[in-house]
């Protein structure tokens, strides 16, 4: 038996923050109390904050695929030096996760590079059937990602962004058709429904060649975002789904899902520190670096999601985490590709724009309870308590950090967040009681508890 004494720091737990002292025994929390005495290792933490490990909900690790830009190794470094001990990585790697033998492969893969514990989402396709979807739920995926708008390549086994496209070899993007075909599956399998929501229909009428920001902004305008969320709104009303809304990125998508709620559907919303820490007068100074699908907005749209953020309408921070390599990003901007890190800076952003808002203690709801949930996984991650997995952070909420290129550990060193300073520091993480320290893969995959309605 090993046991670790964490003391004296402020600790986050289910009921609040307070002062007290954190056992773990066997990389299990066992007692969360003041005054606590141990056999093993000490570790004063006064001062410090103690918080749950991040769970970052929406990342893209490219690997297989692409591992030149990202792979579970460098994702998982990154990750733990941010303070994030569990990664949801997004299906669309290659070959795409769209049936249980890939996401078992994919899984094996990642075990054997993963620093951090990591959850596999599975790939809604135009074609998939509710046996693909009941198979990959056994195998045991955090949720299902439908892409709207994304065509799937047959022979490549790949989502593509591939808008006006005459391709046998291309598959049709899902759609609401399809949405309204598989959620009773998903509803029935109790895991949730995610969407990149983006119609086509309205990105089809804004296409136009990318030679600046403003082209960016003008194709895939908020009209796009708003009309897809409420045409899978409808659906998940009808079938009782748990739908949830990727990277939203507007205003208008925000009133969108808020009609949604209203009128009862099952919905939760993920936005992401881009969204809620810059704007499009930011791309003068930032650069390719903030170009992504969907975009950074205007500062209304900014104000309207830290807003939704604040009010608890959004749960949900995660990140996109999406690198290329920087030569790719260094391109001109119309041949830039879209995405940035941003697993690292994730609970550091988080915290920053928690002080701002005036309660620092909502950052881990949005970073660790919320995505927990959502995954299934609120009974062994996202907590301070005692039965769940020792996943702990401690932050030093008087020290400073400034994002710099050569502490990335992404392959993409150059992000969206480089430059910005943030009034914290991550000292120490652990993942179930054991120090992150990068040297070894001791990443484990979670699966959420199969429940059958």
């Amino acid at each position: 038996m090993t046991e670790l004494l964490i003391k004296g720091g402020t600790v986050y737990t289910p009921d609040g923050a307070r002062e007290t002292d954190v056992l773990i025994t066997d990389g299990v929390i066992t007692r969360v109390e003041p005054s606590l005495r141990a056999n093993g290792k000490v570790l004063d933490a006064r001062g410090l904050y103690v918080l749950p490990g991040g769970v970052d909900a929406h990342v893209h690790s490219r690997d297989p695929g692409f591992p030149e830009k990202e792979d579970f190794a460098s994702l998982t470094e990154a990750a733990a030096a941010g303070g994030v001990t569990v990664v949801l990585d997004m299906p669309n790697t290659v070959p795409a996760v769209d049936s249980a033998g890939v996401l078992e492969a994919k899984s094996a893969l990642a075990r054997s590079k993963a620093r951090v514990d990591f959850g596999l989402w599975g790939l809604i396709r135009s074609t998939s059937t509710p046996e693909q979807l009941e198979e990959m739920g056994a195998a045991g995926a955090v949720g299902f990602k439908a892409y709207l708008a994304y065509s799937f390549s047959t022979s490549r086994k790949q989502v593509l962004y591939s808008p006006g496209v005459d391709d046998p070899d291309l598959e049709a993007p899902a759609d609401y058709g399809t949405l309204a075909r598989l959620a009773p599956v998903v509803a029935r399998l109790a895991l949730p429904l995610a969407i990149h929501a983006e119609d086509p229909t309205v990105l089809a009428a804004f296409r136009r060649p990318l030679l600046s920001y403003d082209d960016l902004l003008e194709s895939r305008p908020p009209e796009a975002e708003a009309v897809a969320l409420s045409a899978a709104a409808a659906v998940a009303r009808d079938t009782g789904v748990h739908l949830h809304i990727a990277h939203l990125s507007s205003a208008l998508g925000l009133q969108a899902a808020e009609d949604a709620i209203r009128i009862g559907t099952e919905l939760t919303l993920e936005t992401c520190p881009q969204f809620l820490l810059l704007s499009a007068g930011d791309f003068d100074r930032v650069g390719s670096a903030m170009k992504m699908l969907p975009p950074i907005r205007t500062e209304a749209d900014r104000q309207a999601l830290v807003d939704g953020l604040r009010r608890g309408v959004i749960s949900i921070v995660s990140t996109d985490h999406a690198p290329h390599t920087d030569e790719e990003k260094s391109r001109p901007f119309g041949e830039a590709p879209a995405g940035s890190p941003g697993v690292q800076t994730l609970y550091l952003s988080c915290l920053q724009l928690a002080k701002e808002l005036g309660d620092v203690w909502l950052a881990p709801r949005w970073v660790s309870e919320a995505p927990a949930r959502l995954a299934g996984l609120e009974q062994s991650k996202g907590a301070i308590a005692p039965g769940y997995d020792a996943d702990i952070a401690l932050v030093d909420p008087r020290g400073t950090t400034t994002i710099a290129p050569h502490e990335m550990r992404s392959r993409q060193r150059h992000g969206a967040m480089e430059g910005r300073q943030f009034d914290f520091a991550i000292k120490q993480v652990f993942l179930r009681g054991e120090l992150l320290d990068g040297a070894r893969p001791r990443g484990r995959m979670v699966r959420p508890a199969l429940v059958l309605r």
